[in-house]
């Protein structure tokens, strides 16, 4: 009989603490955002995909397909690929794929690169509702960003 009314205690108790903190919570300031209309501000060591980084002069890609970001990367979501370059010194990427969907943003591919050709994007709403659109072709985004500049 006296673990029912134990219980019966513990359990008014536990209404009770609840009951506070919900009274408490009830008149502070709301913190909600409202998404769709607010943009977020992003702290300054967010992490979105990575992205290329272009030669200021020529607007190519810093990249010379040194294969160390792919190899740094552990869970294999870096495919580049390149080609000799017509001047016949180094090589001249080709392909730079990222597949986000596999992507942990561990930053190691861009610890990794030594020619300053990597860095975290500031892109935070990546929605889609097809996987395919996961799969950044990430030259044509550099295109897509150089042509975008005045």
């Amino acid at each position: 009989m006296s673990g029912y009314w134990r219980d019966i205690f513990v359990g008014a108790k536990s209404l009770v603490v609840g009951l506070s903190i919900t009274g408490r919570e009830f008149f502070r300031p709301v913190v909600t955002e409202h998404y769709p209309y607010e943009t977020p501000t992003l702290p300054a060591r967010f992490r979105g995909h990575i992205e290329l980084i272009a030669n200021e002069e020529s607007g190519e890609p810093n990249c010379v397909v040194c294969g160390l970001c792919q190899r740094a990367c552990p869970s294999g979501c870096i495919a580049l690929s390149g080609e000799k370059a017509p001047s016949g010194k180094g090589r001249v990427l080709t392909s730079y794929m990222l597949d986000f969907t596999t992507c942990s943003l561990c930053g190691s591919c861009v610890e990794s690169c030594k020619f300053n050709a990597l860095r975290f994007s500031r892109e935070y709403n990546r929605v889609a509702f097809d996987k395919s659109a996961f799969q950044l072709d990430l030259i044509a985004r550099l295109k897509e960003q150089n042509q975008c500049k005045p």
